[in-house]
């Protein structure tokens, strides 16, 4: 009986042990995706960039992504801004530049890490002269809303919501030249009410926290979309992407962003990121004027 007891207990003792390591494990991923978030938050607080963005049905040819049609590319001014005691809210805008016939039209997000609160999206359509409400574009019944008819949407370029997420790390190694952390990131019930995604891959630079690879996943666990971040550059001490590309692997479409002019820690007024800038050309040209200065 003894030696039984011995036994019980020292299996008890190695499934403690292992629990320990399990809850230690994801621990560690919530700090490291922490960090990461802290980090974009600050690349994204007080800037201004100018980027074209182009979008496109593509093919593969020598194991290659490549356009197989015109690219329908777009030249964006965007400026954005972290709000709250911990700036974990966002506010942004971005103007359409060129093509000309679509020079003026304007988007308008405010992002929030309260989970009672949806993502808010606003549309300026410079031809009709208004402003249009979005639908929050979460949900199993909601498309999410797109940065101008583009593949990226405004989940995919929020930031905060930690705690909205489980997170645990899968396997550590090489990714190209960098040594990486792959991080599952699972939505909890809150979130799941408001995503279109089950689940949510990150290839983490170990060195600089920032997000070498995304993969997203459909509600039904298949592979919805890709993202890469190249051209990866420090900015006022930030390591910032200067070239996103999202592949879309179940619409077959690809986009890409590249940021051509970027200045962080530019003074923005909270007034220049509400609905008067959509609609007001004067007031946001002034504006503008003054944040384009700080463009290195």
């Amino acid at each position: 009986m003894k030696r039984n007891s011995y036994g019980f207990n020292a299996v008890i003792m190695v499934m403690g042990l292992l629990f320990c390591i399990s809850i230690a494990k994801a621990d560690d991923a919530r700090d490291i995706m922490d960090k990461v978030d802290q980090l974009q938050r600050k690349t994204a607080d007080s800037t201004l960039s100018k980027a074209r963005l182009s979008s496109c049905k593509f093919g593969k040819a020598n194991r290659k992504v490549a356009c197989v049609e015109k690219a329908r590319v777009k030249l964006m001014e965007s400026v954005s801004k972290q709000l709250g005691s911990e700036k974990k809210d966002s506010h942004s805008i971005s103007i359409l530049l060129e093509p000309a016939s679509e020079r003026g039209i304007g988007m308008l997000t405010y992002s929030y890490d309260d989970t009672s609160k949806d993502t808010e999206s606003w549309l300026y359509l410079s031809a009709l002269g208004r402003v249009k409400r979005m639908a929050s574009g979460t949900g199993e019944d909601q498309e999410p809303v797109s940065l101008f008819g583009s593949e990226f949407t405004t989940e995919d370029m929020e930031s905060g919501k930690m705690d909205e997420y489980d997170f645990k790390i899968l396997k550590e190694g090489a990714f190209g030249e960098h040594q990486v952390w792959v991080i599952e990131a699972r939505p909890k019930a809150v979130r799941l009410k408001k995503t279109n995604y089950s689940k949510v891959l990150f290839w983490i630079d170990k060195k600089r926290y920032i997000s070498l690879k995304v993969q997203n996943y459909d509600k039904r666990e298949k592979l919805l979309k890709k993202i890469m971040f190249k051209n990866i550059e420090q900015i006022n001490g930030l390591w910032i992407a200067r070239d996103t590309t999202l592949i879309n692997v179940q619409t077959q479409r690809l986009s890409r962003m590249k940021n051509l002019e970027i200045a962080i820690g530019v003074d923005v007024d909270d007034e220049f990121l509400t609905q008067r800038t959509l609609t007001d050309f004067a007031y946001r040209e002034r504006e503008l004027e003054k944040l384009r200065q700080h463009i290195q």
